[in-house]
């Protein structure tokens, strides 16, 4: 059995879960999230927990018993405390900096880049220690919003300019070789 899956999924206080069928609905204080799963996984409720079981040993629910689980414990945790990204933008004259919701970029080209905040996720930019905070309620909407403003000036590996997760290593490559020497 799943190490994962077979875990209940506490429900914290002022979070609200409602099971019918394979569809679930958390709703709380930061904001409210669907989703349908599998019907091959069984979800249910039971004292204050969500208890995600497997009516058989086949392959496919065994691989949807633990990643049904994370996804519905993902989602209690989101609504209840919600998620953050960092980022940190490297480089001379690289910066970032907010233009009412939305996120501007100033990283190397002609022009700064504009990044809209998707539903449910906000921005919140430190000049000083020039870093993102990508902030939500949703992981994957999050994640992927990070990873989008990642994509605008990924990190090079000559110089280690662009813009970069919090604690992410670039590996730094050798430049070339001096001229002259034989």
């Amino acid at each position: 059995m799943s190490r994962i899956g077979r875990l209940p999924v506490e429900i914290p206080s002022g979070v609200q879960v409602n099971v019918q069928g394979s569809n679930v609905h958390v709703k709380g204080p930061k904001g409210e999230l669907k989703r349908a799963f599998s019907p091959h996984i069984s979800i249910s409720m039971e004292d204050g927990q969500v208890i995600v079981k497997r009516q058989s040993n086949h392959p496919v629910e065994r691989a949807l018993h633990g990643t049904t689980r994370a996804l519905i414990a993902n989602m209690v945790h989101g609504v209840s405390v919600g998620f953050v990204v960092t980022l940190a933008v490297e480089g001379v004259g690289y910066r970032a900096e907010m233009d009412g919701k939305a996120l501007m970029l100033y990283v190397g080209y002609s022009h700064p880049v504009k990044v809209e905040a998707p539903e449910g996720v906000s921005f919140e930019v430190d000049q000083k220690t020039r870093q993102i905070k990508v902030m939500g309620y949703d992981r994957e909407v999050v994640g992927q919003t990070a990873s989008e403003i990642r994509g605008v000036r990924p990190p090079e590996p000559y110089h280690g300019k662009g813009i970069r997760y919090l604690g992410e290593k670039v590996r730094r490559k050798a430049g070339k070789a001096a001229k002259g020497a034989k």
